[in-house]
């Protein structure tokens, strides 16, 4: 099969890229002028999606971009060779030489996929890579590859055999990475001599898989996974959750600490009492896919709302003498819908990760709820796991129900009860509390009004970064507007500075310190530059919700010192909103912008000295 699909006229031996995207462009041009895809655009546009999941550059000089589409005429490997390397963002952070872009169709059979992941596991092999990096000619490329084409079939068997370890390899697509995790980890395990059993589950469903007998006799179990897999079976079990990535880059670690039982306990029941590094990592996986999932509502409408500021502060407004259609149509699109949707959906994927699809329309009703209610970030948070964990019960107790309901419990069982329960309980348990919260903090600014202005301009200010957005954030931004409407336009001044500082804060982390941030923080980060200078701290809230224990308090610090520093320079501010737009109109503006730096980089350092480097 390898044969058809590793054809001579899609082997390209002079790579003319000399970064990511132009290799991708030119493998993609390579596999459309030899007549494999039907559209190229579509194809590239697979490819590029995969790579924002995580980038297909491995270690040892490989990457392998890959896709499955409905663009692909003809399933196709093509190869591409580059003698100085490209920087492919690779697990290992050298340049990539070997290229292997896989193209699957949509409907790609069981024999396609088994034999891409032969050609994967084909690449972990040390002397086939030399061979690969030293070819003169194309039929020299095909020969090392074909004559090896039944090396991939290493999956260990299951026949009459006990392991020591089991594992399960899995990626967003199911293609490479998966069979890639899975040979690594068979490899080394026979270097060590341990038995091993690997479950992959790929593009084409769950092969070699793991059986209660199986469970029972193992020392521990790894997942090496990057989507979600079935867990409840490996209850009472030492289990080591990873990337897929792990299972490639350090396999021996792996398979060593789950012979050492290192790994905590895995249960299956969630609960207030577990704090094993298993649930940390599934808490932390739900809030990711709600974060990542929000991102795109936070960058393009907060962009979208800056870009209406040009117009002048006010020009959304019909009423004001400013007014501009633009503005408004930017406005409106941007901070009417972009934003309004932001909590809701990232509530609705916080629930669907917790409890896959039936879990996202009473998580998303949940956060919306919150977002009509007062309750913000906060409150949608509460409800995104809300919702999840309440269709979770919701599969246990109508598991009991007579098989042949089975077909209407997701079209009607579970978003009927989920959205009603949730609902309920968002607006008589959560709401209430928050809605209190926020009138209390209002109430005790307007105590200390007339007190120390320095405490006060870093009370209000620190109040910016607690929940960016939520209550407490509208709590201290409605007591400065309060101040500007009886003629006290000192208490604003540290309001914008404070809701300034965290997105600028956190942009400048981006850019000095690297290392702690992956591809898509870094990236994200540059946007929030523009969401600080224009005085939108929503764009801090991906990176608030990804590591709250670090950033928050760092940005509530920093946001602090720029409030406080505002008021010590006595700054008065007029106007509601507009960040570094409406510098001119601010009283003593070089001591402003003074203040809004230094407490931008407090927020930098700090977030710097806590956060972990990346592994990957």
């Amino acid at each position: 099969m390898l044969e058809k699909m590793l054809v001579k006229n899609c082997i390209k031996l002079n790579l003319k890229s000399k970064t990511k995207a132009d290799v991708i462009d030119e493998l993609v041009d390579v596999l459309y002028a030899n007549g494999r895809l039907n559209n190229k655009e579509e194809f590239k546009k697979t490819i590029l999606k995969r790579e924002e999941q995580s980038s297909t550059g491995l270690e040892e000089g490989i990457a392998i971009p890959h896709g499955k589409s409905e663009s692909v005429k003809i399933p196709t490997v093509a190869f591409g060779l580059s003698k100085d390397g490209i920087d492919y963002d690779s697990l290992d952070g050298e340049p990539s030489k070997l290229f292997f872009m896989i193209a699957a169709p949509a409907n790609a059979t069981d024999s396609h996929i088994e034999t891409l992941s032969q050609l994967s596991s084909l690449l972990l092999d040390d002397d086939i890579r030399e061979q690969l990096f030293q070819v003169k000619t194309e039929q020299e490329v095909l020969d090392i590859l074909l004559k090896e084409e039944k090396v991939g079939e290493t999956l260990v068997s299951s026949e009459n055999k006990t392991f020591d370890v089991l594992a399960v390899t899995a990626c967003p697509t199911g293609i490479a990475h998966t069979y890639m995790a899975a040979e690594a980890l068979n490899k080394k395990a026979k270097e060590m001599g341990v038995n091993i059993k690997v479950e992959t589950n790929g593009s084409t469903g769950v092969k070699n898989e793991i059986t209660q007998e199986d469970i029972k006799n193992a020392k521990g179990i790894i997942i090496a996974a990057d989507k979600n897999v079935e867990m409840s079976r490996f209850s009472g079990k030492h289990v080591e959750i990873v990337g897929v990535k792990e299972g490639i880059k350090r396999p021996q670690d792996l398979i060593q600490n789950a012979l050492d039982q290192k790994a905590p306990i895995y249960s299956s029941k969630e609960t207030s009492k577990q704090s094993s590094g298993s649930e940390r990592k599934g808490f932390y996986k739900h809030l990711m896919s709600g974060v990542s999932n929000m991102l795109p509502f936070v960058v393009g409408g907060g962009i979208l709302i800056a870009i209406s500021f040009i117009f002048g502060i006010k020009a959304s407004d019909p009423t004001d003498p400013s007014f501009s259609p633009i503005a408004k149509l930017l406005m409106d699109i941007g901070g009417g819908n972009a934003f309004f949707l932001m909590i809701p959906v990232l509530a609705g994927f916080i629930g669907m990760s917790i409890a896959d699809r039936p879990g996202f329309a009473p998580a998303m009703v949940g956060g919306l709820i919150s977002a009509n209610n007062g309750g913000g970030f906060l409150g949608g948070l509460v409800g995104g796991f809300l919702g999840g964990y309440v269709v979770l019960l919701l599969k246990k107790l109508f598991a009991k129900l007579p098989e042949k309901l089975e077909g209407i419990k997701p079209v009607l069982l579970y978003p009927l009860f989920g959205i009603l329960i949730t609902g309920v309980l968002m607006y008589l348990v959560v709401i209430s509390p928050v809605a209190a919260l926020n009138s209390g903090i209002t109430n005790f600014l307007n105590g200390l009004g007339t007190g120390n202005l320095i405490l006060l301009g870093a009370i209000v200010g620190g109040m910016m970064a607690i929940d960016m957005g939520g209550p407490i954030n509208k709590a201290a931004f409605t007591f400065g507007i309060a101040a500007i409407a009886a003629g006290n336009y000192y208490p604003h001044a540290a309001v914008m500075a404070g809701g300034m500082t965290p997105p600028l804060g956190i942009a400048l982390a981006t850019t000095f310190f690297k290392h702690k941030f992956d591809k898509e923080e870094r990236e994200a980060g540059l946007t929030n530059y523009i969401m600080g200078a224009s005085f939108i701290t929503e764009g801090a809230i991906p990176f608030a919700a990804a590591d709250p224990i670090r950033v928050i308090p760092s940005c509530i610090a920093g946001s602090a010192l720029a409030g406080g520093l505002a008021m010590a320079f006595k700054c008065q501010l007029p106007a509601p909103h507009g960040g570094l737009f409406v510098l001119p109109i601010i009283t003593n503006p070089l001591m402003y912008l003074f203040a809004v730096a230094a407490g931008s980089l407090l927020t930098c350092v700090l977030i710097g000295l806590t956060k972990p480097s990346k592994t990957v």
